[in-house]
């Protein structure tokens, strides 16, 4: 099954690099290009794309803002921010909206490839240690968590078991890596991830991660 992907860059350079890297890919296809947040959103009502590449900068809407609209337009689109450093709040408040990961814009064409399967798959790009790392670093300022209220009233819906494996999905394990720590199915961790989102309202296991660091489930390092 082809990977419908749109890209939404201001700079043509980076829209043509992109393109032609991921056109290359036997799996992967270009639908679409939009030059600022506010074409990308009508881009995405438009094209109906599987994964946007989303810069986190751009003119007339920025990617946080252009992130939030396609998310609560409650599409099947998966928005994958670009920057051009890691450490960047911007990207942060771009997971906290709803963000499936993000990517270097240095990024090499398997890594970009590799990102945009990942995401298009329903996961979440939230193995690389450097998103856990700007996740732990942007929730230490603040001072109480900051998760939207919705979360924040659910949470003592959840479980003992569910609180566990948010913990563990926090720290980066996919599901297999749960199972095996909790000796259980991975179907079983399957339906608890599941049921996590669903009491707490969130998007994903990227969300479910912000949140768990931002409630201080998880101390940051």
């Amino acid at each position: 099954m082809t990977i419908r992907v749109l890209i939404a860059d201001d700079q043509m350079m980076v829209r043509e690099g992109f393109s032609v890297l991921l056109n290359a890919m036997p799996d992967i296809e270009v639908a679409g290009e939009a030059v600022n947040g506010r074409e990308a959103v009508a881009k995405v009502r438009e094209l109906a794309p599987d994964v946007v590449l989303m810069d986190i900068r751009m003119p007339e809407l920025n990617g946080i803002e252009a992130t939030r609209e396609i998310v609560a337009a409650d599409g099947a689109a998966k928005v994958l921010v670009l920057t051009t450093f890691d450490l960047d709040e911007y990207v942060y408040q771009a997971l906290r909206a709803g963000a499936s990961g993000f990517l270097l814009k240095d990024a090499s064409a398997r890594q970009l490839a590799d990102g945009v399967r990942v995401v298009a798959s329903g996961e979440a790009l939230l193995a690389p240690s450097v998103t856990r790392r700007l996740i732990t670093e942007f929730s230490k300022l603040s001072e109480t968590p900051r998760m939207m209220p919705s979360a924040q009233a659910a949470y003592g819906d959840l479980t003992e078991r569910e609180t566990e494996v948010l913990v563990l999905i926090a720290q980066g394990l996919s599901n297999a890596e749960i199972a095996e720590r909790l000796v259980v199915a991975e179907s079983t961790i399957k339906t608890h991830v599941s049921r996590i989102l669903v009491k707490l309202g969130l998007r994903d296991r990227t969300q479910a991660a912000v949140f768990a660091y931002e409630a201080r489930l998880v101390t940051p390092g």
